[in-house]
């Protein structure tokens, strides 16, 4: 049991690190806190190194990818503030929210077939997919809509079965933690989606 333990946290003190400040990042951006942030850099510098580091480069390049995105929502979220301090959740939709993820499927099918054709990788097309939802998923969560969680959830979905069939039980089991904020971020999102602005 605590093997397993140390397989979902890591065994390194970087890993514990990071590990606690993408679950403090997640329950603030689920509280609509712009203090995510602080925790949110952090979170992506820490594993653009542990990613490095295993020479998982894809994944470590998609970290640099939210690092810059955040630079993004920050600006964003700060401009977009009820008088609690929270941020307001924007509308979207329907259609613009069919856009964005036709694009995502063409991002998907473009890494996939180039991951199939010229790496060895193990699931290319199932791999590309959490990458590609993930991508939209951060940049739409910058935007401050309600979609983000959405996106968030398909994500850990596909991550949970892509590293329990990989044999990354401890992995899948993290993910399982990160789908039930994500769950939790969309009832709360759409109960403040609900409400009256208080601007």
């Amino acid at each position: 049991m605590l093997e397993f333990f140390w397989g979902m946290v890591g065994s390194r003190p970087i890993e514990w690190i990071a590990v606690v400040c993408g679950i403090l990042n997640v329950s603030l951006i689920i509280r609509r806190s712009i203090w995510n942030y602080p925790f949110g850099f952090a979170v992506v510098t820490l594993y653009f190194f542990i990613f490095w580091e295993y020479r998982l480069y894809s994944d470590a390049l998609l970290q640099v990818y939210f690092f810059f995105i955040q630079f993004y929502g920050l600006y964003v979220w700060l401009n977009g503030r009820a008088r609690d301090g929270r941020i307001i959740v924007a509308p979207l939709g329907a259609g613009i929210f069919a856009l964005y993820l036709g694009a995502t499927a063409i991002v998907w099918l473009i890494v996939a077939s180039l991951m199939a054709a010229y790496t060895d990788a193990a699931a290319p097309f199932w791999d590309a997919a959490v990458a590609a939802l993930s991508i939209t998923a951060q940049f739409l969560l910058s935007r401050r809509y309600l979609q983000s969680w959405y996106l968030w959830i398909a994500v850990d979905v596909l991550a949970i079965a892509l590293f329990y069939t990989r044999g990354l039980e401890p992995t899948a089991a993290l993910y399982v933690v990160f789908l039930c904020l994500a769950i939790t971020g969309l009832f709360q999102w759409r109960r403040a989606a609900m409400q009256p602005l208080t601007t």
